[in-house]
């Protein structure tokens, strides 16, 4: 029996650097999403988050636009739209228009976190909280606006009826597991910022799976965040960038990525404490071996399906770099699946 490949993918916040401009990361993350196309990558899925310095990519279905229309044949989805933010009609009708513009290459993940602070929150959307209760009976309404069995309802999205819109549900907790398996859909765990849940949820959603018309078995996304690099050294000294940003939205004084700094004795004691290490579970950092040993160990660890890496990483050259060892990895690790089957 041959093993099947497992795929990879990447997240991109259209993270916005020091000294850099919004329109600057725009145009990194469309130059990411052609090389990434090159490399391999399944899909880039883009994350919606509000009212963060560091982060551009709010407006995410007009950023899925943008990749969308610069790249070929890379899947561009949402990592994901925060449904209670919005009208699950509003969602279909611009789903729908992204899966008409570029067909079979837009994928739809919904989560139900706010992607930001409670004030702001509820300046998006001051009923949120009741949409919140609401979201696996929201995730239903916007598959029967995709459904041809919704052309004889009062309200449609007549465009959308039919198209092929694949939705996931993304979590960082068992209550989205719950959803996933309910639903039949495939299962996103945000594991690269929220580790603590992941075996519990991924046992619920693969014991509680129901097969549907979209999967018939599970499918498993892990998150991680990789900085790799040339040498362990440099590798770590890149990683001091998200040390501090890490340590900035902890702190609540959040501020754009800052470049690298010298690898103190300090900053080492910040990489053990205990907040960050927690949430730094699935981190990797170092060399293409380094990396290497670390994927497999968490693929052995979690039997995704799907592997889907982030990169905060301060220069934008660096984050190509490390973003291609990446793939390096993941095409020898693949391979190596195939000679021993």
């Amino acid at each position: 029996m041959k093993t099947k490949p497992i795929y990879y993918s990447l997240l991109e916040l259209a993270t916005v650097s020091a000294g850099s401009s919004a329109r600057e990361s725009f145009n990194h993350a469309l130059d990411l999403a052609k090389k990434a196309e090159k490399d391999g990558y399944k899909r880039i899925w883009l994350a919606e988050h509000h009212n963060m310095l560091s982060i551009a990519s709010s407006a995410t279905a007009v950023l899925i636009g943008h990749i969308a229309a610069g790249t070929d044949h890379i899947r561009v989805g949402s990592g994901g739209i925060m449904l209670p933010n919005h009208s699950p009609l509003i969602v279909a009708e611009q789903f729908a228009t992204l899966a008409s513009l570029y067909p079979d290459r837009i994928d739809l993940g919904l989560g139900r976190a706010p992607g930001t602070d409670q004030v702001t929150a509820h300046a998006i959307r001051s009923d949120r909280m009741h949409s919140v209760f609401q979201f696996p009976e929201e995730v239903a309404q916007i598959q029967t606006y995709f459904s041809t069995g919704n052309a004889t309802a009062k309200v449609r999205v007549p465009f959308a009826e039919g198209l092929k819109v694949p939705l996931y549900i993304l979590g960082s907790s068992t209550d989205s597991a719950h959803v996933a398996a309910e639903k039949g859909l495939p299962y996103a765990f945000a594991s690269h910022f929220a580790p603590a849940q992941l075996h519990q949820a991924f046992a619920i959603y693969s014991q509680k799976f129901k097969p549907s018309h979209q999967s018939k078995v599970p499918y498993k996304i892990g998150g991680i965040n990789v900085i790799a690099a040339e040498t362990n050294e440099m590798a770590a000294e890149l990683a001091t960038s998200l040390l501090q940003l890490m340590i900035s939205v902890i702190s609540g004084k959040p501020d754009y990525v800052q470049p690298p700094a010298a690898v103190s004795e300090y900053i080492k004691s910040l990489f053990s404490h205990p907040a960050l290490d927690a949430m730094m579970r699935y981190t990797f950092i170092g060399d293409k071996a380094t990396v290497k040993q670390k994927t497999e160990e968490f693929l052995k660890a979690t039997d995704v399906d799907e592997i889907m890496v982030v990169s905060h990483i301060y220069d934008h050259h660096d984050r190509l770099k490390s973003y291609h060892i990446f793939a390096e990895i993941m095409q020898e690790i693949n391979r190596e699946r195939a000679d021993r089957n």
